[in-house]
């Protein structure tokens, strides 16, 4: 049977990474409920998830749901550094590993069959290894793609282990409700629900046709194909991010926000993220600006611009026209998210530069974008900072795994 056919893909995800990391650290913590973060949850303990609080609530909320609960700030340092044990981990076990966030990533063991073992073999001695070295609880999912892989993981959670053997596949999967595929929230479940779906079973049973009619074409064909565990994707090593991006919450105490606070939290956003963008050598054409209401509906707006740049001030002119678009229905209806994402990212040295004097601004901000970075990557990040932004909070800079380097070009 070939590698493609068996269960050989792991899934591996960090329990409630943040919160683990902090009960770890301190055992007044251990087997109680633990929040991270003040006025936005970050990270919260399973014992806290039993009272229903969860990633991106507010504050306040989690507090009454969950009295006793106990509030730690975030320690973005100690969580960078279990990452980085974690992904030794990961690596030691096979060199087929894409990670996917800091506390995620899928495994291909496939060839270590024979040298190592099965895979659900090796899965239990990775969850063992990280346990004994790393001290942290790891989910592990196993299965014959990506997709099912993670869905095993998610199911196997908190601390757990779960193969799916390819005759088991649609047993595992069909049951599960729509909320379960990848690319599925509230919007599109709610489409679903609508057309009287409700389990991915019932989804795969539909003709494709009918559900690009009900969500769209591209997420009809994504979301069927799925269904009928259809997922060809290998495990990709040195997958370059396909985009960038950072976001802030504002909390539902100052859900009414000025516009020149929003504008304010945009500068910010914009120069986290052009900044990454330069330290990875990429540049990019599509800005997205995504926006959640007091009322925790959502909403996007997006636009591609002629040409691919890393420019902080390229991009906050971009962000502000689109943030005009929005603001009359922040306006009606409040703001308590507010997040970025550049992409269709290429490397930037795989772009010509054209050097003509319309471009001329832009290469001067350019010069004066590097020149900030360098000072910043000197003395720190809050080292030079926006007159807008002083006395400002522009949200916690969560962090995310370092973007592998550019592929050498052939000549």
């Amino acid at each position: 049977m070939r590698d493609s056919e068996t269960a050989s893909i792991l899934h591996a995800d960090l329990d409630s990474f943040f919160a683990s990391v902090e009960q770890r650290d301190d055992p007044r913590l251990r087997g109680r409920p633990v929040i991270v973060g003040g006025g936005v949850v970050l990270a919260a303990s399973y014992e806290a998830k039993a009272y229903g609080v969860r990633s991106a609530m507010g504050g306040r909320q989690a507090q009454r749901l969950c009295p006793d609960a106990l509030v730690v700030p975030p320690r973005f340092p100690a969580y960078v550094e279990a990452s980085r044990a974690v992904f030794e981990v990961f690596d030691d076990t096979t060199p087929l590993v894409e990670g996917i966030s800091i506390d995620e990533a899928f495994l291909d063991v496939g060839g270590l069959r024979r040298l190592v073992g099965d895979p659900e073999t090796i899965g239990a001695t990775l969850r063992r290894r990280v346990r004994d070295e790393v001290g942290l609880p790891i989910s592990v999912g196993i299965a014959r793609t990506k997709y099912l892989a993670k869905v095993a993981s998610a199911v196997s959670k908190p601390d757990g282990l779960l193969l799916v053997p390819p005759d088991g596949e649609r047993e595992f999967l069909h049951p599960l409700p729509v909320e379960r595929l990848w690319g599925v929230g509230a919007v599109t479940a709610a489409k679903l629900h609508a057309d009287g779906i409700r389990t991915i079973g019932e989804l795969a049973r539909r003709e494709e046709l009918e559900l690009t009619a009900a969500v769209g074409q591209a997420a009809g064909r994504h979301l069927w194909a799925l269904a009928n565990l259809r997922d060809p994707r290998p495990v990709e090593v040195g997958r370059r991010r396909r985009s960038i991006g950072s976001q802030a919450a504002i909390g539902r105490a100052g859900h009414r926000k000025r516009r020149e606070d929003l504008d304010a939290l945009l500068a910010g956003l914009v120069d986290r993220v052009a900044r990454r963008l330069r330290g990875g050598e990429r540049i990019g054409r599509t800005f997205t600006l995504r926006l959640r209401f007091d009322d925790f509906t959502r909403v996007t707006r997006s636009t591609t611009i002629p040409r691919s740049t890393a420019s902080t001030a390229t991009w906050l002119e971009t962000g502000r026209g689109l943030l005009d678009t929005a603001w009359p229905l922040v306006e009606e209806r409040g703001c308590t998210l507010l997040g970025i994402t550049i992409s269709g990212l290429v490397d930037a040295s795989g772009e010509e530069q054209l050097e003509l004097p319309l471009f001329a601004a832009e290469t001067a901000a350019g010069s004066l974008d590097v020149a900030l970075d360098r000072v910043r990557d000197r003395f720190g990040s809050s080292a030079v900072k926006r007159a807008v932004l002083v006395g400002r909070h522009a949200g916690l800079e969560m962090p995310t795994l370092p973007d592998p380097g550019p592929t050498p070009r052939l000549r």
